[in-house]
């Protein structure tokens, strides 16, 4: 059965029974889970199931933000800490390749806690290259400061992800790290000239361009569309994502709730959507915001339908042979124990 092109949220640890009618109705692509919704193990993987039988598929997507360090819906006292990009940038060893390896296994480890719960996507990894001077926004959740170390360590969190059973999310397209503003709360605006950002913000998305899933950035780049940020901007998704980065894996929008974005919800998603934009994301929970979104968004088809099949094909039904204890302590070794839980 036809669904929605949106991904959407729940207010708590429990459907209401609002919430269940209103999502059999409309028929989410998939959902997404935030620290309100999450208690326990068991209250997870309750919920979890009990979305998915809102659209009657038990396959249907549901997405987490779990990157580690502060932006991470998982936490204590039931599943481990994770630090944040940059402290895999950051270890201390003379061998490059020492990095990747344990960033690939921290990304292992997340995967097979939210696999676990029956979450099948991460809105990870991070690939903006933050610059000197730019909003903290982005900060130490970039893997380092330069396109090889993002770049590189990017995909090893990527196909961590993958090998675990969990489909990854690179962020945020075309790139965050020049931000001067924080796009929860305002809409950053980008001056750096179209070679500066081929040459590096646009440059680790083009290196990852094979992966399944991508985030757009709620970002306006001046030297490409100096009326709209990319998330509805037509330009920008042609000319640059689909363009000149080469993506052709499934696109959603950041969340639509953000304070970056102007105008109604409904408008708000019939501008992504119109600008090329695949699939729209809306992640607070209330009704009063979803219910326009919907309104704003049509059903999945056509090269979008495409893309999210094709994302979800990417999805491995049984996840790489993997020794979860014997990885956690070659993890905490690797940082000395100060990410342990």
């Amino acid at each position: 059965m036809t669904r929605h092109a949106a991904i959407l949220g729940c207010l708590g640890p429990v459907l209401t029974v609002e919430e269940i009618a209103f999502f059999r109705d409309v028929r989410p692509w998939g959902f997404v889970l935030f620290r309100r919704n999450i208690e326990t193990p068991d209250q997870v993987r309750t919920l979890t199931a009990a979305l998915r039988a809102t659209v009657d598929d038990p396959d249907a997507p549901i997405l987490i933000d779990q990157e580690g360090g502060r932006v991470q819906r998982l936490g204590p006292p039931h599943w481990r800490r994770y630090p944040p990009g940059r402290a895999y940038g950051d270890l201390a060893t003379n061998d490059p390749l020492v990095r990747r390896e344990i960033t690939r296994l921290g990304a292992r480890l997340m995967a097979h806690d939210l696999r676990a719960l029956g979450v099948t996507v991460d809105c990870a990894p991070v690939l903006d290259v933050p610059v000197p001077g730019a909003h903290d926004i982005i900060g130490d959740r970039a893997y380092g400061e330069t396109v090889a170390q993002v770049a590189t360590l990017g995909r090893a969190a990527a196909e961590g992800l993958i090998a675990g059973g969990v489909l990854p999310v690179i962020k945020h397209m075309p790139g965050h790290g020049r931000s001067m503003a924080d796009s929860h709360e305002n809409l950053p605006v980008v001056e750096a000239s179209r070679a500066e950002l081929e040459a590096v913000d646009f440059e680790p998305f083009r290196i990852l361009s094979d992966m399944p899933m991508a985030m757009s950035a709620h970002v306006v780049y001046t030297a490409i569309d100096p009326r709209r940020p990319a998330t509805t901007s037509r330009k920008v998704i042609g000319e640059v994502i689909r363009g000149s980065i080469g993506f052709d894996g499934l696109l959603m929008t950041d969340d639509l709730s953000m304070k970056a974005l102007r105008g109604d919800f409904t408008s708000r998603a019939r501008s992504a959507l119109a600008a090329g934009c695949d699939m729209v994301l809306h992640c607070n929970g209330q009704m009063d915001e979803m219910r326009p979104v919907i309104a704003g968004t049509r059903l999945l088809a056509g090269k979008a339908k495409r893309r999210a099949d094709a994302a979800l094909a990417r999805l491995a039904r049984s996840p790489e042979p993997f020794d979860a204890a014997d990885a956690r302590v070659r993890f905490d070794a690797a940082f000395d124990g100060r990410f342990a839980a």
